[in-house]
């Protein structure tokens, strides 16, 4: 007998501020990759997080997973480590870090998948740094022969897209 396959999806919102600012790069080198984000003051914004479990739907339970659970994960992990927090100077794990949004989805993915009981089912962390710009994470990693690795599978697959590893297939370009 199979099961429903279904994706749940929990949203909440943190404040933070942080400056965007590598330490790989000079100071005129950040100025020009990361403009106005570069300020020494720093800015903030209002994140708003989706993070989707995906899995078969319990049939004794009816549910993927419990609300209540994901609720408490995304507490435990977002709002008591990031909300209200300067990034840079308040989590350690972004002091030879940028906080880039990349980054914070990549914290907040790692953070849960040590919480959780059944850290198997996470399927998505998205985060919304503006109502314009958002960076989605599906456990995924990219290596440098042009490969990802999916983490609900133990399968490398082919990234057909060229420019994913900084090479142009335009040869104007």
């Amino acid at each position: 007998m199979s099961l429903p396959l279904m994706y749940l999806t929990r949203k909440e919102c943190f404040s933070a501020c942080h400056r965007l600012h590598s330490p790989f790069l000079s100071e005129e080198a950040n100025r020009l990759v990361y403009g106005k984000c570069n300020n020494l003051n720093g800015h903030g914004h209002n994140y708003t997080v989706e993070v989707t479990v995906r899995g078969p739907v319990d049939p004794k339970t009816g549910m993927v997973m419990n609300i209540t659970d994901l609720k408490q994960y995304m507490d435990q992990t977002i709002m008591k480590k990031l909300d209200h927090l300067n990034l840079d100077k308040d989590v350690p794990y972004f002091k030879n870090l940028p906080s880039t949004t990349e980054n914070v989805a990549f914290f907040i993915w790692d953070s849960l998948k040590l919480v959780m009981a059944k850290p198997e089912l996470l399927y998505e962390v998205k985060i919304h740094e503006t109502d314009k710009n958002s960076v989605v994470y599906r456990g995924q990693k990219f290596d440098a022969s042009n490969h990802y690795h999916d983490h609900n599978s133990d399968h490398h697959h082919q990234n057909d897209n060229q420019n994913a590893a900084g090479m142009s297939s335009d040869s104007d370009s």
